[in-house]
């Protein structure tokens, strides 16, 4: 057996816990549980704690007494020892509380009242389980020395002081341990006549067959702990999970308290599951299940049974996991709906396991003491993926016989297992039983059984014969003898206990059965070596341990150690009293003196203490008091005795206490030198001393009745006599009336200190750079500035020569004790400026200056110019604000708008450092305005006046299609065409530039812009080529220029004359009388052509028609015309021997004159038929019409009957009978009416009598007739590139169908044509025609009646002249070949 430890150690080192005093309240005796239920074969148990009901203690029979006060032991009990366990069981408890399986032990054991003994045997190494509760009342030793059963296992194991798990799991040891509990301080060893017993609870499940092992639980139900803060040693630790199945599988020990319920960990591991919980996993709740369609997994099939009441029954079902990738899912109900995994529990447990060489799962689900109401039908259900099994099987219990004979085991066995009052002794079925007078003993005789056993092999016995109440199994069994098992090495052991006194000798002895057996003595744990003090002694058989001066480290547990059997006891040293022998004196002194308390006890070196007025008197190194002991006197000193020191002081040993009083008086008081009054400057050091007799008398300074405390500036000292107070920088605070009052007297010594000071200004704290104070203008300043002085200053303000009086309104200045403000409601621009302060007092004079700096928001910045504008941007400039605010400029916002709006949009976020900016992403040609703001650090200025309005404007594109259309001797005219693009800027004109090929020098010939598209330059030298561009202008500049791509050779070329006749003037052009003519005709020719002008044949007369010629066209100008300028003009173009004429036809029209001769044919009925002449003067026009009105001759007012006639007789019909009518006629045409009407001599009258009128017949006229072309096709002349028309105009009845033709092709679906018709006019238009259209064009008309058929000669003109030929390259020859033929193609028309 291991050595036990020392008394006041662990095995660690580490202190002991020590139990609760004597005087407590003792903890009542805790329930202790043991269940033994056998697992199933070759599969884990899952174990579950149950609160045991308390049942009748069974007194063990009364141990003899021993001579050293012991009792001697009795052969069944077991050694519960006052120690700490040994290290052995500590080593063990933290290895299996470090092992993944056992939760950790507590680090210290404590003493429990009325220690509990359980005894547990298991083949084929007992594990015994000792549970400690606190100790009694009285403070005590307990010894019960009970027999060991050969090599046991012990462990103690106290329950925790709240309801918390504690498991335990203990392997086999190849030898027995031990563990012991510490006592109680100064123990005594008593006999105990009745010990504490155990309680024990047997509860007797059906016989299974018996396992290889068997699993112990204990459960420990602790009564409620009392509230200590030291019971905190257990923490909750968590069930450990199942052993692996294995035949070496160590026994498992399980302490449960109360109201506990198996760990989430307790569980199982993934290949073999039990669920004992109230229901299914959480994880496995919230999973959705879907049905998957019908498919085998099920490979075995569970199969219904039958069962009785109490029975137990497994439902097996496989499922073969070779082409499955995870487990699969099962569920078992009962019924329909009832899911099984949330009924698990104590009678129904499912399991699952894998078998992972045949890779087959196993599902299980065992029924276990079945009762009535599990019986019916049961479904299992697999599911994996989208594939899904299921299998019904039917249950059937059948009620349990009755049996008459009533078995002594049943007497141990529980009631109601499984309910509220599981674990009572089923004594009623006993009662209900005791008709038939039945023989206690059963068939097989448990207790002889029990009594032939060893203890380890009580535990099998019970399991085996159903005996699972085996508290009261042991109670009964400890009634009945058994013969000790004697030692084989011991012949008399060591006594469970030995007693010596301090400085005594104790002898420990031993008896062996083998002399030759070689022998150890241990000491707590150590072997012990001989020495003075250690002293073996041999006397046959005997070996003797002698103890020589014990002292209190000899307190100890001892064993011997004989091969391997060992024996333990323990050694109790007890102290003598130490007894007072001489009593400490009074003693009566003053302050100051020396103080000595002399006592003497009976030994040398006891322990005692001092007190004084029951207290403990402190003895450190600072102390007052001195402790000095030499042999057996002890004397306390007091070096330096106050009055604090009067009371009662006494000494106490352990044999007694003497007492003495001390009084301590003071000495009277004497001023040896007062305090003086004194004025010191601020600043200076203030030394204060006063002189006092006795000396060494302490006393305290006051200042205006406040204690003053010793600090760094204040220094208080007292050297015997003197006391000083000295402080090293005087204060304003430190002026005051000063009292010295020595401690214990009630005089006191009284001084005035006066301090001094010079006014001050204190501008450092204001923490202002510069002592500058800025302030936002409108905001309120003020400024406190600490001022000092003693007496307090009188202040002055001033900014310039002006004093700031404190009854100011806006800026005011005030004073106070320790400071001076000045403030201004609202700071305005004008209250920059500097502020001189003015202190004065008594002492002398100060004054300083602080600066007041008013910042604001920069004035606006200048109105920006805007220097530069683009197509979308403008460059912007302007100059800072002139005010900055007080403030440096930051930056500056821009914004703009459209000068039609009132809505202004900031153009930059980013504060722009420069004082230039550029707008961007403006709509071209749209007025913009623009404003500046400037930034400070204070905030945002006013906006900036708006620029003037600006306009977007780019420059335009380059002018298209520069041509030459002149070359002279000395100039050349160019023409082009206006660029593309001109932009909202408009077109203010060109600039035309020109230099001599090979040099750059590019000269202005149109110092003014020009508008027209056509420049000449003159002033060039003859033969000389030149380059000519062109710019186009606007107000946003000059565009890209326009170069001609080759040189201009300057010579004139000879152009015949050529009259372009424009389109209008190719028909008959018709102006009204009075209306001005202004004809242009074009023509061309090189050199300037000689135009002249005929009529009729004759010259035109200059006074009635203007005529002005240019270089290319001729005007013929009539501001008033008449009809007499009517007729056809010539018009003749000569360039030398080369002539051109054309014709021009001017009619001028006015009203025509009234119809000739109108009378009245015929009247009848209300009807009167007119007929009339046409006007002799018809206006130099067509008549067009007549308008016909008539009147009443009694009123003579006209009315119009009829407009634009075109007949010459008419019928007026629907007169009014009886009335009598006058009718006139107006003629019409182009131009109007005629001024004056014809009307008729005589009147019409309408009789009132009814004439018959006959109707002529009228044969119906033919309105059809051929198609007819009233207006021919003309020959026409074109220009290439615009559009051209050929007219005409048909009559035909039915309508005719018109086609056109060019060189006698129809014209169908050409996109270059557009063919009209309306009223009988027939148009074919010529989109952009080219040479290529010229040719012949027809317009035939054609309906049932006929065809008419009309043509003319389209030429287009559309060509280059001889220069431009020059200009583009073409070979002579080819240009020859081309005026020829232009020529010819002229001749005809001529």
């Amino acid at each position: 057996m291991p050595e036990p430890t020392k008394k006041d150690e662990t095995p660690n080192g580490e202190k002991e816990s020590v139990a609760t005093d004597s005087s407590e309240a003792p903890m009542p005796t805790p329930e202790i549980s043991l269940e033994v239920s056998p697992p199933p074969p070759e599969q884990p148990v899952e174990t579950e704690g149950k609160d045991p009901q308390p049942i009748e203690v069974i007194k063990p029979v009364q141990p003899e007494p021993v001579e050293n006060g012991s009792k001697e032991p009795e052969p069944e009990a077991v050694v519960v020892r006052a120690k700490e366990q040994v290290e052995s069981v500590n080593s063990e408890v933290k290895e299996e509380a470090q092992s993944p399986c056992s939760p950790p032990l507590p680090a210290t054991v404590k003493e429990e009242a009325e220690p509990v003994v359980t005894e547990v045997n298991q083949p084929p190494e007992p594990v015994v389980t000792v549970v400690t509760p606190p100790p009694p009342p009285p403070p005590e030793r307990v010894v019960t020395d009970v027999t060991q059963p050969p090599e046991p296992v012990v462990t103690v194991v106290t329950p925790p002081p709240h309801p918390e798990p504690v498991v335990t799991e203990v392997t086999q040891l190849p030898e027995p341990v031990v563990t012991v509990v510490t006592p109680p301080p100064q123990p005594v060893v008593t006999e105990v006549t009745q010990p504490p017993e155990p309680v024990v609870t047997l509860v007797t499940p059906p016989p299974p067959p018996p396992p290889p092992e068997p699993v112990v639980t204990v459960q420990v139900t602790p009564p409620p702990p009392p509230a200590d803060k030291d019971d905190d040693a257990t923490t909750n630790t968590p069930s450990p999970p199942p052993p692996p199945e294995d035949a070496n599988t160590a026994k498992k020990l399980s302490i449960e308290l109360p109201n506990d319920s198996v760990h989430v960990s307790a569980m199982g591991r993934k290949d073999s599951v039990w669920s004992l919980g109230e229901g299914q996993a959480p994880e496995d709740l919230d999973k959705p299940v879907d049905t998957p369609p019908l498919s085998s997994l099920l490979i075995e099939r569970p199969q219904g049974g039958s069962i009785t009441v109490g029975g137990d029954i497994s439902f097996v079902a496989k499922v073969e996991a070779q082409d499955l990738l995870r487990k699969p899912t099962i569920k078992w109900f009962k019924g329909k709906w009832m899911d099984l995994a949330s009924k698990t529990g104590k009678h129904l447990q499912l399991k699952e396991t894998f078998d992972r060489r045949t890779k087959i799962h196993t599902f299980e689900m065992h029924i276990i003491k079945a009762k009535d109401n599990y019986a019916g039908n049961y479904r299992c259900e697999v599911t994996y993926k989208d594939k899904f099994d299921s299998c019904s099987f039917d249950l059937e219990v059948k009620e349990l016989e009755q049996s008459q004979s009533v078995d002594i085991r049943s007497a141990f066995k529980r009631s109601s297992e499984g309910h509220e009052d599981a674990g009572d002794l089923d004594f009623s079925g006993l009662l209900k039983h005791r008709e038939p007078k039945q023989d206690e003993t059963p068939e097989v005789d448990v207790w002889e059984i029990l009594k032939s056993a060893r203890p380890d092999q009580y535990e099998k016995i019970a399991f085996e014969y159903g005996i699972t109440d085996l508290r009261g199994l042991l109670k009964r069994l400890k009634k009945t003898k058994k013969e000790e098992k004697k030692s084989e090495a011991f012949a008399k052991k060591l006594d469970p206990a030995y007693q010596a006194d301090k400085g005594g000798k104790i002898r420990l002895m031993v008896d062996l059965a083998d002399p030759t057996v070689e022998l150890k003595w241990y000491k707590n744990g150590q072997e012990i070596r001989p020495t003075p003090k250690f002293i073996f002694e041999q006397k046959g058989t005997q070996r003797i341990l002698v103890i020589n001066n014990c002292g209190l480290n000899d307190d100890a547990a001892y064993s011997v150690a004989a091969g391997e059997e060992k024996c333990t006891t323990e050694l109790f040293v007890k102290e003598l009293p130490v007894k007072i022998t001489k009593e400490i004196e009074a003693v009566k002194t003053t302050v100051n003196e020396r103080i000595e308390l002399e006592c003497e006890v009976s030994e040398e070196g006891a322990q005692v203490k001092w007190c004084k007025n029951g207290v403990e008197v402190p003895t450190g190194p600072r102390s007052r008091y001195r402790v000095k002991s030499e042999g057996l006197k002890h004397w306390l000193i007091i070096d330096d005795a106050s009055k604090e020191d009067t009371g009662t002081f006494s000494l106490m040993a352990s044999g007694g206490t003497s007492e003495a009083k001390v009084q301590v008086e003071l000495k009277p008081l004497k001023i040896i030198q007062d305090l003086q009054d004194m004025t010191v400057l601020l600043g200076q050091p203030l030394k204060m001393h006063c002189e006092i007799f006795p000396g060494n008398v302490p006393g305290r300074w006051y200042r205006n009745g406040q204690l003053i405390q010793s600090n760094d500036r204040i220094n208080i000292l007292q050297r015997a006599k003197n006391h000083r107070l000295e402080i090293v920088n005087s204060t304003i605070h430190d002026a005051g009336d000063y009292t010295f009052v020595p401690e214990g007297y009630s005089q006191s010594l009284c001084a005035k200190i006066h301090i001094v000071d010079p006014p001050r200004v204190h501008l450092e704290s204001l923490n202002f750079p510069d002592n500058t104070v800025t302030i936002v203008a409108g905001n309120k300043l003020r400024v406190e500035i600490p001022i000092s002085g003693e007496p307090a200053p009188r202040v002055v303000w001033m900014k310039g020569e002006r004093v700031i009086l404190d009854s100011g309104h806006r800026v005011r200045a005030e004073t106070f004790s320790d400071h001076t403000s000045l403030t201004i409601d609202i700071a305005e621009k004008e209250d920059t400026g500097n502020y001189k302060i003015v202190l004065q007092n008594e002492a002398g004079e100060a004054g300083a200056s602080v600066k007041v700096k008013v910042v604001d928001i920069p004035d606006p910045p200048e109105v920006p110019l805007v220097t530069e504008v683009g197509g979308d941007w403008c460059s912007m400039t302007w100059e800072p604000p002139i005010y900055d605010g007080g403030s440096p400029i930051l930056g500056y916002f821009i914004e703009r708008k459209k000068k039609q709006s009132s809505r202004w949009m900031r153009l930059n976020f980013d504060l722009n450092k420069e004082t230039t900016f550029e707008p961007k992403k403006m709509i071209e040609g749209v007025p913009y305005e623009v404003r500046v703001f400037a930034v400070n650090a204070i905030g945002v200025s006013k906006p900036s006046e708006p620029s003037k309005a600006f306009v977007p404007l780019a420059v335009t594109s380059e002018p298209t299609m520069l041509v030459v259309d002149d070359v002279t001797d000395t100039t050349v005219t160019m023409k082009w065409r206006p660029p593309d693009t001109i932009g909202a800027a408009g077109l203010d004109g060109y600039l035309v530039e020109y230099c001599i090929e090979g040099t750059d020098d590019w000269r202005v010939t149109n110092k003014e812009l020009t508008e027209k598209t056509k420049y000449t330059i003159t002033g060039l030298p003859p033969e000389a080529k030149i380059l000519v561009r062109v710019r186009a202008i606007n107000a946003a500049g000059a565009s890209t220029p326009r170069t001609l791509q080759h040189s201009i050779l300057v010579k004139e070329v000879i152009e015949p004359p050529k009259i372009r006749i424009p389109r209008h003037l190719k028909q008959t052009y018709t102006r009204k009388v009075g209306e001005a003519v202004n004809l242009v005709i074009p023509f061309m020719g090189k050199p300037r052509p000689k135009v002249s002008w005929l009529k009729e044949g004759e010259t035109v007369d200059p006074t009635q028609v203007t005529i002005r010629n240019t270089d290319c066209d001729s005007i013929i100008f009539i501001r008033k015309a008449e009809r007499k300028h009517s007729g056809k003009y010539d018009m003749k173009v000569e360039v030398e021997n080369h002539v051109d004429t054309a014709i021009v036809d001017i009619q001028i029209v006015d009203l025509p004159g009234p119809p000739q001769c109108v009378k009245i044919d015929e009247v009848w009925g209300g009807n009167v038929a007119l007929d009339w002449t046409p006007p002799k003067d018809n206006g130099n026009a067509a008549i067009t019409g007549y308008t016909i009105q008539k009147a009443d001759k009694k009123t003579m007012e006209w009315y119009t009957c009829i407009e634009h006639y075109h007949r010459t007789c008419i019928t007026i019909t629907e007169l009014v009978v009886g009335n009598e009518y006058y009718f006139r006629i107006y003629s019409e045409n182009m131009v109007g009416l005629s001024e004056g009407a014809t009307q008729t001599k005589d009147s019409a009258l309408i009789v009132k009598e009814g004439m018959q009128l006959k109707n002529p017949e009228y044969i119906d006229h033919d309105f059809k007739e051929p198609p007819k072309f009233t207006q021919p096709l003309i020959n026409t002349f074109a220009i290439a590139g615009y559009n051209a028309t050929l007219n005409c105009s048909v009559r035909a009845n039915p309508r005719p169908k018109v086609i056109w033709m060019k060189n006698k092709i129809a014209i169908i679906d050409d996109p270059r044509y557009r063919m009209f018709s309306n009223q009988g006019v027939c148009t074919l238009e010529i989109r952009k025609p080219s040479p290529y259209d010229g040719g012949m064009y027809s317009c035939k008309a054609i309906n049932d009646l006929g065809d008419a058929l009309v043509e003319c000669k389209l030429e287009v003109k559309g060509g280059f002249t001889f220069s431009e030929l020059m200009q583009r390259g073409v070979p002579l020859h080819l240009i020859d070949k081309y005026m020829s033929e232009t020529k010819a193609v002229e001749q005809p028309e001529k």
